[in-house]
């Protein structure tokens, strides 16, 4: 790319930031291979004091090597610099992070915004990524005119007629994709096994699932060439082949071995997507390597683990144990915007459970995560509607707003809920502005005379001597409103609930209230004020009470009155003596209510119930109530946990150790025995390390004094810098460890240096270990052929296990 190569011109003559590193060491292992290092070198050169050239060529660097290394939300944070807004090769490599997490929305302009001022092969480079845009976007044309342009660069003719091969695939024109692609010769690996993966697509469209699995499963098997995105859709083509070929069963293995090699893959949330897919299309699913990888300490693997885990109790009936996944997900700093559509299906479980507050909490959660218009609708109505059930009406109203602002389809439904919070705000000004709206509009008739109605409710809740005539002006003013009966049923209650109950008055609205189509709400309201008329009565007749009690829990058993009603039964049972119904009552309803405010006065009177039963086994189960009523109060918390943390490691004779190291040091002892001193120094304040980790530190910089020695022989040099590492390691510091290990391998491959083998090895190997512990395989791949390529006592051994790389894991090219 131009541009990159005037950048990179630029960095070689503005010399170092710092001493000892340039920017040319910066950038070096990127161009050889080995990304991670290259981003722990310039973020340390970051670090310290750079001139804005050097800052623009670092940070631009930095962008890229942390996309290379497969870490696109950390290079994203980098890109949205001021400073790199019209640096070209920073906005590609921005919009290169934005395409590696599925953000196409974002992406795309910047790819045309680089392609249309961009020239050479960055513009080209651009450009295939606005068709791919365009694609995922659902706008096939406009990608076809892209690639169509690109089909006349000799460089970029095969990928782009690859790229209208696979549009044509989608749009269903088989045949023409076909002959497209039969016409193609394309010379380099990575562009036949993309022909070959679209060859695999059309056989899976045309209904040949197994030749399909066949043809996409070589390039699993041959990973040489193959791109990190066309590994991971060949994954999930392999899938729909399974899926539509019914035989998911034996789809799964593949995805289940990229999630297990690859666990920091950015590409996860759409393997775990579509291994979900898989799983629940199995007729017995193994929840297995689900909790396996959830257990595992591993990001974002673990995480997403967790999601579909919680996914797959979901489907299997296992409620509470999906909730308490979904609600760990939580606490975990990984951000995806995938997990956004998590917390949004924890938001419905836990409305569902009326724990309103943890479900506001979850819709804004989900809210953050993802913050795509489409996505972000929906968690704002869903918290607005959280927000409102827990009586954060000021909370909920604006949000109904924005909600009707930006979504015309959902704008009727939405004022009307704004203006319902207003109304129980007593807001009248805001209100009336949201009334106003509705009434405007023809289509919107229901609406107001709901709004009508539910002004007349609202005034009675408030207790405004104004409520009885706006119902009575709603029953006059739409009289064929299906909502009349519950217009009665409100002016019944407003009799029963008057200073002077008119009970008479109550029960004639009750009767018309029945008359004609009652709504179920009306019906639903009826009964339940039915109950308390009878339990008012001047005779009152307990067995009534019970009876019409009963009926209302078996015919609305969904009701939120629920709780109230099985309260009155209860106390029924209890006027009557009836003792063993009265704790039934009293205990299903703590249990149906765990957050309820009437679940310590059940429980309560479900121990007085079975104290009255006289029985040994009664009093002390009536005991184990009155205990959960003491938890209830909130005032006595159980502590289950007793943690036991004993540290009694001593190290016997370290103290010893130390003052005879320190010994040697203070006095004038020549060279070798002075780096011994050093170097056991290092290794006791290293053993020390398990009991204090200040004691790492202090080995740390015993051992970088050793390894700066003027004149330091290589061996010294080596074994510092290895077991400086390693106490990095310790630290979990395993970017500086690794940067540590790969400086000897650096210092060592010098024809000049003097060779050393033994820790010139030891850190090599403890490098790629490293590299392959972090699932990456590309830069492993490149350690070993440093060792390898030295020719000293373990090179076959660098050799063996870089063939075995090949062999056992998924590799690609970019």
């Amino acid at each position: 790319m131009k541009q990159t190569l005037i950048l990179l011109l630029l960095a070689a003559s503005l010399g170092t930031a710092a001493p000892g590193l340039t920017l040319d060491d910066a950038i070096r292992p990127l161009a050889e291979g080995v990304p991670g290092v290259a981003v722990e070198r310039l973020q340390n050169l970051l670090a310290q004091k750079l001139s804005a050239a050097e800052q623009l060529i670092a940070k631009t660097k930095l962008t890229e090597a942390l996309v290379r290394a497969n870490r696109p939300g950390e290079a994203l944070k980098v890109a949205t610099d001021s400073g790199l807004t019209n640096n070209l090769p920073a906005l590609f490599w921005k919009a290169q992070a934005l395409a590696a997490l599925y953000r196409w929305e974002e992406a795309g302009p910047l790819y045309a915004e680089v392609s249309a001022r961009a020239q050479g092969p960055l513009r080209a480079d651009a450009a295939f990524g606005e068709a791919q845009s365009f694609r995922a976007l659902g706008q096939p044309k406009a990608a076809l005119r892209v690639l169509k342009s690109l089909q006349q660069d000799s460089q970029w003719h095969v990928r782009a007629t690859l790229g209208t091969a696979e549009l044509l695939i989608d749009r269903g024109d088989l045949v023409e994709a076909d002959h497209l692609l039969r016409s193609l010769k394309p010379e380099q690996t990575g562009e036949r096994n993309e022909r070959r993966y679209l060859f695999g697509r059309i056989q899976s469209a045309e209904g040949h699932y197994d030749r399909a699995v066949e043809v996409l499963f070589v390039i699993l098997q041959k990973p040489e060439g193959v791109s990190h995105a066309l590994l991971v859709a060949t994954l999930c083509a392999i899938a729909d082949a399974h899926l539509q070929g019914r035989t998911a069963e034996q789809g799964d293995d593949v995805l289940e071995d990229f999630v297990e090699h690859h666990p920091t893959d950015s590409a996860l949330p759409a393997v775990f997507a579509k291994l979900d897919e898989l799983y629940q299309a199995e007729q017995k699913p193994s929840p297995n390597e689900l909790e396996r990888w959830s257990r595992d300490r591993t990001e974002p693997r673990r995480v997403l683990a967790q999601w579909y885990l919680a996914r797959s109790q979901l489907r299997a009936g296992d409620r509470d144990r999906a909730i308490k996944n979904l609600t760990r997900l939580r606490a975990s700093r990984v951000q995806l915007p995938s997990l956004g559509q998590a917390q949004l299906e924890l938001a419905r479980l836990l409305l569902a459970d009326r724990q309103w507050a943890a479900a506001i909490e979850a819709g804004e959660a989900a809210r953050r995560l993802n913050p795509a218009p489409a996505f972000a609708q929906q968690a704002a109505w869903l918290t607005a509607g959280a927000n409102y059930r827990a009586g954060r009406l000021e909370a909920a109203a604006p949000i109904f707003e924005q909600i009707a602002h930006d979504v015309p389809a959902f704008a009727n439904q939405a004022l009307f809920n704004a203006a319902l919070c207003w109304l129980r705000l007593d807001r009248t000004d805001r209100f009336a502005n949201d009334y106003r709206q509705i009434s405007n509009d023809p289509a919107k008739q229901t609406g107001q005379a709901d709004l009508l109605l539910e002004k007349g409710s609202v005034q009675a809740a408030q207790g405004k001597a104004a409520a009885a005539a706006s119902l009575q002006n709603f029953i006059r003013d739409f009289p064929k409103n299906p909502r009349v009966s519950e217009a009665w049923v409100a002016l019944a209650e407003l009799a029963f609930h008057a200073p002077k109950p008119d009970m008479e008055t109550a029960r004639q609205d009750l009767a018309r209230a029945r008359q004609g189509s009652p709504t179920p709400a009306a019906i639903e309201r009826a009964d339940y004020l039915e109950i308390w008329l009878n339990d008012a009565a001047p005779a009152k007749d307990e067995s009534q009470v019970i009876l019409v009690a009963t009926a209302f829990l078996q015919r609305h058993s969904g009701s939120p009155f629920t709780a109230e009603v099985r309260m009155k039964l209860a106390e029924a049972y209890f006027r009557r003596q009836d003792f063993a119904n009265a704790q039934t009552q009293f205990e299903l309803l703590a249990q149906q209510n765990p957050d309820a405010d009437l679940t310590e006065k059940a429980l309560f009177f479900a121990a007085r119930s079975a104290m009255s039963s006289m029985g040994a086994e009664s009093l002390d189960h009536a005991l184990a109530l009155l205990d959960q009523v003491v938890k209830l109060n909130g005032d006595l918390k159980w502590a289950a946990r007793n943690e036991e943390a004993a540290i009694e490691r001593r190290l016997g004779k370290n103290a010893d150790a130390l003052a005879i190291y320190e010994e040697v040091l203070k006095n004038e002892a020549k060279p070798p025995e002075r780096r011994e001193a050093l170097c056991g120094k290092g290794d006791v304040f290293y053993e020390m390390g398990a009991a204090e980790s200040q004691n790492y530190r202090r080995a740390i910089d015993l051992f970088q004094q050793l390894a700066n020695e003027p004149g330091v022989p290589a061996h010294w040099r080596n074994q510092a810098e290895f077991k400086q590492g390693k106490a990095l390691e310790k630290l979990n510091d395993k970017a500086a460890a690794l940067t540590t290990y790969y400086t000897v391998l650096e210092e060592g491959a010098q024809p000049q240096r003097q060779h050393e083998f033994f820790w010139f090895y030891k850190a090599g190997f403890s490098a790629a270990h490293l590299l392959e512990e972090a699932s990456d395989w590309k830069s492993a791949v490149a350690v070993y052929r440093k060792l390898a390529a030295v020719g000293g006592p373990r090179s076959d051994e660098a050799k063996t296990r870089l063939t075995q790389l090949r062999l056992e894991h998924f590799l690609w090219e970019e």
